[in-house]
């Protein structure tokens, strides 16, 4: 198993950066205070070719895999401009678009994915429903030729943003009483979806959403896959949704460790550098470690799934130790920086809160920590 960067990588990985920096931290930290989407940002990596770079080739992608999204991912958190809605739209929606859509869905949507001039964004959380997918209520049941949703969904980000939003829905139930899931491509003004923005206090550029669908109507075309075969289609977008979660933190934790050993080198007392006392290198240091090797399990989660083999363990992996990782990187930045750190000058905190709420999202520690035990250890389910 060879998931070493090759030369190409890093100059996708130099690229990125050459665009992310000229926006820079600053810019990224005015749009989340003012929680308005990095729409420049995002039109300049979607001209560059950055946004599609795992959409196929025909399509007007880059014809990349899950390795080459996530080194966008990082890198752009590395720069101080991480974009979130990547995650969603790319990995999650573009990927499942191109894996299972009709050839019409796929001439209809990827090319504006690719291009970055469309977003598509997901929605499977339930006010009632998270991890526990098999309880989900929104329905999406047969009347003639056409399919009527109706529910809730909750925590759905970026769709002020979206031309569209992937909805998994019930349509049916199995034997046990769960849930038999169907996803289907929902137009963001589709006629009786209703969105209200959803106040979170973690300052992002992109906003989160309560979305109601009251009797919404949409055609054969907007199913996604087959009728039942939901819960495939969404275990598909689970890996790469975890895996750049993963690269994300470990950009941000490469962040805020370079902007806290700039400090540290530059910040003197007593008449030496900070960084010359263990107390601020060493909690330093330790993060580095840990940030490394965080990326090396992104790595191969991403050599995993891009070949083929069973991606899970690693992506599940990947994600806790990539969101850890960036929460001490964050807190051992902020103590460097003592009061400094809670200073907007050095716009630390918008960073920790982030990196704070990907150790929940999209799936939270304890259920990787369940994943862990039950499939990786052979332990009885505890849920």
């Amino acid at each position: 198993m060879d998931f070493a960067e090759t030369t190409e990588h890093r100059d996708l990985r130099a690229a990125v950066g050459a665009i992310a920096s000229g926006f820079g931290p600053k810019y990224y930290l005015d749009h989340a205070a003012s929680g308005t989407p990095c729409d420049e940002l995002w039109r300049k990596l979607g001209e560059a070719g950055f946004i599609g770079v795992n959409i196929p080739a025909e399509y007007g992608g880059g014809g990349g895999g899950l390795t080459e999204l996530a080194l966008v991912c990082e890198e752009l958190g590395a720069q101080g401009t991480p974009l979130l809605l990547l995650v969603v739209s790319a990995a999650i929606s573009a990927a499942m678009i191109a894996e299972f859509g009709t050839d019409v869905q796929r001439r209809t949507w990827l090319p504006g994915l690719a291009s970055g001039t469309s977003k598509v964004v997901f929605a499977i959380t339930e006010p009632d429903a998270g991890s526990n997918t098999h309880r989900l209520a929104t329905t999406a049941r047969h009347q003639g030729e056409n399919w009527i949703l109706r529910g809730t969904k909750y925590y759905i980000s970026g769709v002020d943003e979206a031309d569209a939003v992937l909805v998994v829905t019930r349509t049916g139930t199995d034997q046990r009483g769960d849930a038999e899931l169907s996803l289907f491509i929902v137009p963001a003004d589709a006629p009786g979806l209703e969105s209200h923005v959803l106040p979170v206090d973690v300052m992002l550029p992109d906003k989160q959403f309560t979305l109601h669908f009251d009797d919404v109507r949409l055609g054969r075309d907007a199913l996604l896959g087959a009728v039942g075969q939901g819960f495939r289609l969404v275990f598909h977008g689970l890996n790469p949704e975890r895996i750049t979660g993963a690269a994300a933190c470990v950009g941000i934790a490469r962040y805020v460790l370079d902007q806290a050993a700039r400090y540290a080198t530059e910040r003197q007392v007593w008449s030496a550098p900070i960084g010359t006392h263990q107390g601020v290198a060493h909690p330093l240091a330790r993060a580095k470690i840990e940030t490394e090797l965080a990326a090396l399990m992104t790595r191969q989660a991403c050599w995993q799934h891009d070949h083929g083999q069973p991606a899970g363990e690693s992506a599940n992996m990947a994600k806790y130790a990539a969101a850890e990782a960036s929460i001490a990187a964050v807190d051992a930045a902020m103590q460097a920086h003592g009061g400094n750190g809670f200073a907007a000058e050095y716009g630390l905190i918008p960073y920790w809160a982030m990196a704070r709420l990907l150790r929940v999202a999209p799936v939270n520690r304890e259920m990787i920590l369940n994943f862990v035990a039950q499939h990786s250890l052979g332990l009885p389910r505890s849920y």
